[in-house]
This record gives C-alpha cells, sequence and structure tokens, in this order.
C-alpha cells in the first residue's frame, strides 16, 4: 500500500463527494470535516435528505471482516434499543471501499459533548452499558483483538522496536524494564476475569447527549476486554468526585446485569496499558500531518521523561494492589 494512499492524501473532496452518493442521494458540495484522528470523518450535506456522516477507516489498521464485525455488534445493539447509529445499508452491505480505502455511510444524529453529567445521565448511561455489554456477551467469536498485557503491553514494545522508535539512549531500556514489570505484575489481576466485546474507548468524547438521552459513537476500537475498562474510561478520574459517580454508574448497571467489583483492581493496569499502547499507537503514525500537530514533543526526550514518570506512578499503584 503507498505511503500517500496510507495517509489519507488522496482523499480529495470529489472522493469523498462519490463515496458519499454510492449509496443514492446528491451532495450539495458542502462538507465540514469531524474532529477524528484515527480516521477520517466527514459532515455532508445533502440536497434532499438529511446530512451524512461518512468515515473512512484507517488503510491497514483493521480487515474487511473486522470492520464488518463492530458493524454487527452496533446491529445487534441498536436492535436491544441501546442508542447507538448503526451504518446505512446498500444491498445488504454496510462497508464499501474507494481507492482502496474502506468506508462506512451513517445518518446524522444531533448531538452535544456534556462536560459534567447530572444524576440522571450518569444512572442512564450505567444501565446502557449494561445492555451493551449484555449484547457483546453474546458476541463470542468476532474477529477483534484481546485486552492483554501481553497485546497492550509487550507487544506495543516490539512495535516500538521495529520502527526504531523506542526512546533514545538509556531511557530505552528504562522503558522497556517498566514496561515489563508492569505487564508482569497485571497479569495476575487478568486471570479469571471475564473479557467480552465492549466498547473499548468509553470516554465522554464517545458520547453524543441530546438532553438526558446519550449516544454511544466511535466503536472503532472495540475489542474483547474486562467490562470494568468501559468504566473506567467513562468516569476517567479518580478523585472523590469521581468515584461518587462511579457508584451512581455502577448502582445503575446493577440494575440491568451482575458486575464482579474485584475486577476495580484492575483499573490501574489499565490505565497503565493505555498509557503504553497511545505511545506506539501515535509511533506508528508519527508521519500523518494530524498526529504531528497533536503531538509535537512525541519522540523528544521530554515527552519520554513524562512517559517514565507516568508509568512509574502506575507501578507503584499495581504493587500497592497486590497487598489487598
Amino acid at each position: 500500500m503507498s505511503k500517500p494512499l496510507s495517509h489519507f492524501e488522496h482523499l480529495f473532496p470529489e472522493v469523498i463527494f462519490q463515496a458519499t452518493e454510492s449509496l443514492g442521494g446528491r451532495c450539495t458540495g458542502r462538507y465540514i470535516p469531524l474532529n477524528a484522528m484515527e480516521n477520517r470523518v466527514y459532515d455532508i450535506s445533502m440536497e434532499e435528505e438529511e446530512n451524512r456522516i461518512v468515515k473512512f477507516y484507517r488503510p491497514g489498521r483493521w480487515s474487511r471482516e473486522n470492520i464488518e464485525a463492530e458493524h454487527q455488534f452496533l446491529k445487534r445493539a441498536f436492535a436491544a434499543e441501546i442508542p447507538v447509529v448503526c451504518p446505512l445499508e446498500k444491498e445488504g452491505n454496510t462497508l464499501f471501499e474507494i481507492n482502496g480505502i474502506f468506508f462506512a455511510i451513517f445518518p446524522k444524529r444531533p448531538g452535544r459533548l456534556e462536560p459534567e453529567l447530572n444524576e440522571e445521565q450518569l444512572k442512564r448511561l450505567g444501565r446502557y452499558l449494561a445492555r451493551l455489554h449484555n449484547v457483546g456477551a453474546e458476541l463470542k467469536n468476532l474477529p477483534r483483538v484481546k485486552l492483554t498485557p501481553e497485546l497492550y503491553g509487550r507487544g506495543c514494545i516490539r512495535i516500538l522496536k521495529e520502527i526504531n522508535q523506542l526512546p533514545p539512549g538509556n531511557l530505552g531500556a528504562i522503558y522497556q524494564q517498566l514496561v515489563s514489570e508492569i505487564c508482569d505484575r497485571s497479569e495476575l489481576f487478568f486471570e479469571g476475569v471475564e473479557s467480552i466485546i465492549i466498547h473499548g474507548d468509553c470516554h465522554a468524547g464517545n458520547i453524543l447527549w441530546k438532553g438526558n438521552d446519550p449516544y454511544f459513537i466511535d466503536f472503532d476500537d472495540m475489542l474483547y476486554g474486562p467490562p470494568v475498562q468501559d468504566i473506567w474510561m467513562l468516569i476517567g478520574g479518580d478523585d472523590e468526585y469521581a468515584m461518587k459517580n462511579r457508584d451512581k454508574v455502577i448502582d445503575a448497571y446493577l440494575e440491568i446485569r451482575e458486575f464482579d467489583e474485584r475486577t476495580f483492581k484492575l483499573i490501574e493496569p489499565l490505565r497503565a496499558l493505555r498509557l503504553i499502547c497511545f505511545s506506539s499507537w501515535i509511533a506508528q503514525r508519527r508521519e500523518d500531518g494530524a498526529f504531528k500537530q497533536a503531538f509535537p514533543q512525541f519522540g523528544t526526550e521530554k515527552y519520554w521523561q513524562q512517559q517514565l514518570e507516568h508509568l512509574s506512578l502506575q507501578l507503584e499503584r499495581i504493587k500497592a494492589l497486590e497487598e489487598y
């Protein structure tokens, strides 16, 4: 696959419109690029229909089967009356291809981001997450990855080595040793934990609101993992205020689905793995202009020193968990 194609440089307006019109209708010529880094997503104005959202998947990341599994999950969730946005279909297909790039088209749903959630919104999220996880628990063998210390920790180190993006000098050795110890100690907490299809990246930016009604969006990182991953991503922090919000979400979750509160111990290992995976993710896309602009300090000594500080703190938190 050519470098320009893999970096979306062939997505000219005429290609975007051609892709959008492949499901019928005509574009007005007006479109708005939406805030997305991994993929390219556009809000397209149509002449006689509601706006459409067209999503072009980053070439080389997911196979057709991987993306179709995402769409299958969305359709199953929608059928269960969970607020997600399903891709539009043509002749039974939801995934299409243009110039070697997979794309899908979604109806536009109005909504806004909420920086702070009220009690009713937290309860609704808890119930909807439980229902979403019930659907995920039914899907046993989808072609999606599993969240493990091996893949999201050691695997990321292997990638950084392969693309020659490990920290410079002695920092590289220290970073590898730190990641190795985090993975070794984290594996204990993953033993015997239920792993189901979850959203995977369920932070506040991937939930749109219309009043107290949410929509879950961007299932690109959907994977097999412990349900607590979606819980801690949703809550984010770990201060007293965040813990009160987490309790409200869990109480509502328990109305629909059981939750193993012992898996709260997984939160610190999961935070650490996300930090490790994040650096690998940026490194693999370092030549993408959007990533250069968003992460100008990536690869510098200052960046890696900060990562070592964050991961050292996570390691101490994981060690503390072993005492209980």
